[in-house]
């Protein structure tokens, strides 16, 4: 589904990524970790075209994202707030992006009435603004709003953090679910090492740009992440 090839990434002399090839297939909960300045959010801006590599490629369902938007229809995202449109309130925001995805209001209310226990009765009717809410709450906004049109990717960025422990786990269960049993790819990345490993059947850590662990996800990958951690000084910058 997803392809990298060649894929670098300086800023000036400083290389933050190099990836000399990643496969990750269709239907597959795909988890990244790494410390800060490892290259994580680096490579999920360059899998949305929100920056340019500086060598290589990376193809969503043989479409380079770099070159084509055909990868768009398919894919959807949150990475962080500033994804979100301030000034909207939740309801106006989640019927923007079904017009984009060829959703009408009907549809949106029906995908939104499967996430009335995440939303816990802080999002919908609550006459707000998205700026209005809490970090928790705009993130919850955000993640939903990735599911509207079936998307076949999808790509969080830090998905867990700011969310309180009784959301985390109903979050894990929706994302666990999409790649289980509705074939989404789901991309995560997070700094916690227990929350990716819940979820994710494969965990790929970067550490100065480049992959050096790739697990298939078991018993024993906790434990192995945090060993590895463990010994490994932190990465220079911040991402």
């Amino acid at each position: 589904m997803i392809t990298t090839q060649n894929l670098t990434k300086k800023y000036g002399s400083q290389l933050v990524l190099n990836i000399e090839h990643l496969d990750i297939p269709k239907g597959q909960s795909f988890g990244l970790v790494g410390n800060n300045g490892a290259g994580k959010t680096t490579f999920f801006s360059l899998m949305l075209d929100l920056i340019q590599p500086t060598t290589g490629q990376i193809n969503n369902n043989n479409v380079q994202v770099n070159i084509s938007e055909a990868w768009k229809p398919f894919t959807s995202s949150f990475i962080d707030e500033s994804f979100l449109i301030g000034y909207l309130t939740p309801e106006e925001y989640f019927y923007f992006i079904g017009e984009l995805r060829g959703q009408n209001k009907a549809d949106v209310d029906a995908l939104l009435a499967n996430f009335e226990e995440l939303f816990h009765g802080e999002i919908l009717n609550q006459k707000k603004f998205l700026r209005d809410l809490s970090k928790g709450n705009q993130k919850k906004a955000g993640i939903v709003a990735s599911f509207i049109g079936n998307p076949e990717v999808i790509i969080l960025d830090e998905p867990f953090a700011n969310l309180d422990p009784t959301t985390q786990i109903r979050l894990k269960a929706i994302i666990k679910n999409l790649a289980a049993k509705q074939g989404v790819t789901v991309l995560v990345s997070s700094h916690d090492l227990m929350h990716v490993t819940e979820v994710c059947e494969r965990i790929v850590v970067l550490n100065r740009g480049e992959i050096v662990k790739d697990i298939q996800t078991s018993a024993e990958t906790l434990k192995e992440l945090e060993n590895f951690f463990a010994g490994s000084p932190l990465s220079a910058e911040e991402e």
